[in-house]
């Protein structure tokens, strides 16, 4: 796949980049494992320093690096705002959390005294995603550097300028070179970098083909790695739930990013007495959304990343039809240049059709009628993957005993699975394993080192 920025609203190509020659990545690993060297030794206040100064920086550049985003991959311009924020939020969080988070684990063993201690273990590589070009890094880059740790950052091929921007702001901020690196490399040639003795560990967001690549080179070199692949998010919404706030919520959890967020509500779970009031008034919102460029403040359902994206969400909508999947709104491509699909539900999904197991990423909802809470669980369950969902209900100790029995990594309760810097991130089944953000997202690598003290007379 070639570097390049292709504007996904009118299809054209904006700046190429050449990818780096093996000798090119040679020297950045090179630079990056002698940074690790002085850096695991760097202490956490100097850490917080340059991660705060990166944030600031992102916040004063907040106009140009949101314009980025929405050039290289078309997001919605005032989500790119938020993208912004909210990456800057997680250098911050990270940058005054990070140090307790890493605090020294007194034991009580029957003799001596003992303490966990957590070390940075090296170089570690993020093999990261277009569809949220910047909080993906933060949430990889911020607590790893804080721990001690450098990055090599793998990013997107369709998003270069938000990868060197990124770099960018590390410079600008003052960060010794080698702590954040920026490789331009095609998804070919990961695991050559994995397999690098040098490299330590590996943290991969995108598809469960890539993430099966990347678990298999890291295992085979005996490696940690971290995965965070697709989802197909249940959005449950019960009989005692206030309904037009949960369509609301629907059309942002399913819209969001147009669609494209492996968070996204994928599959709308109603119970039976109120499906017929609920589908009404979602497609009702869904067919009123703004069509336009992303770069308007007024559009409200911009273009997919990319042709290919509209052409495989397409196929497999038809594919579903072909199998029985009924067409309830929407289902074809928008008649403009760029990359646009009509926002659609689909609605008869059975078994073996293609939008009931597969993730559909993009602004196609699966819409499902089931006949009480057990239905509504069991058809979450049905998946093959389990990253989050959401329920909505009026009774909330029902929901939380509910969410109890949802195979994912996150339940929420009258919300939209949602991302913030202080809530742990990931999921279960094919989703992938290992957690991002919160306290658990600076345990990942660590070395995790027991310090025993014995006096002499102790027993074995």
């Amino acid at each position: 796949m070639a570097i390049q920025t292709i504007n996904p609203f009118n299809n054209q190509v904006i700046k190429s980049y050449e990818e780096m020659t093996p000798d090119a990545v040679e020297i950045a690993i090179s630079i990056a494992d002698e940074a690790f060297q002085h850096w695991r030794k760097t202490p956490f206040s100097e850490r917080a320093a340059l991660l705060h100064k990166v944030a600031g920086l992102m916040r004063k550049q907040k106009d140009v690096l949101a314009k980025l985003i929405t050039l290289e991959m078309g997001k919605l311009i005032a989500q790119s705002y938020g993208e912004i924020a909210l990456s800057a939020d997680i250098l911050d969080y990270y940058a005054e959390n990070a140090e307790t988070f890493l605090e020294d684990q007194r034991l009580e063993p029957e003799y001596g005294e003992a303490y966990i201690k957590s070390t940075p273990i090296g170089v570690l590589l993020g093999v990261e995603p277009w569809n949220f070009p910047f909080y993906q890094v933060a949430r990889f880059a911020a607590p790893n550097i804080m721990a001690g740790n450098v990055v090599l950052v793998k990013h997107a091929s369709n998003v270069p300028q938000c990868a060197l921007a990124i770099h960018r702001l590390f410079e600008e901020a003052g960060a010794p070179e080698g702590v954040y690196t920026n490789l331009f490399l095609s998804g070919s040639r990961i695991d050559q970098v994995v397999a690098d003795e040098r490299i330590k560990g590996v943290s991969l967001t995108g598809s469960e083909t890539a993430g099966g690549s990347i678990a298999a080179a890291a295992g085979k070199a005996l490696k940690k790695s971290v995965l965070e692949l697709g989802g197909s998010d249940a959005f449950i919404v019960l009989a005692d739930a206030d309904i037009d706030q949960s369509v609301d919520w629907a059309v942002i959890g399913r819209m969001n990013n147009t669609g494209q967020c492996c968070v996204a509500a994928k599959r709308i779970i109603v119970v039976e007495e109120i499906a017929d009031e609920f589908l009404a008034k979602f497609k009702a919102k869904l067919s009123g959304l703004e069509v336009g460029d992303p770069m308007d403040s007024d559009t409200q359902l911009g273009p997919l990343s990319s042709e290919g994206a509209v052409i495989q969400l397409i196929e497999q909508v038809q594919r579903s039809v072909s199998a029985g999947a009924k067409v309830l709104l929407g289902g074809k491509l928008i008649d403009r240049q760029g990359a646009f699909i009509e926002a659609t539900i689909l609605g008869d999904i059975k078994p073996g059709m293609a939008a009931y197991h597969e993730e559909l990423f993009g602004p196609v909802a699966a819409f499902y009628r089931v006949k009480d809470e057990q239905a509504a669980i069991d058809l979450a369950n049905d998946s093959p993957f389990g990253l989050g969902g959401s329920i909505f209900t009026g009774d909330i100790e029902k929901g939380k005993r509910l969410a109890e029995q949802i195979d994912t990594g996150m339940v929420f309760i009258n919300h939209p699975t949602w991302t913030q810097a202080d809530l742990p991130f990931g999921g279960t089944k094919r989703s992938g394993y290992g957690r991002e953000l919160s306290s658990l997202g600076v345990q990942e690598f660590v070395n995790k080192k027991l310090i025993r003290v014995s006096a002499l007379s102790d027993p074995f």
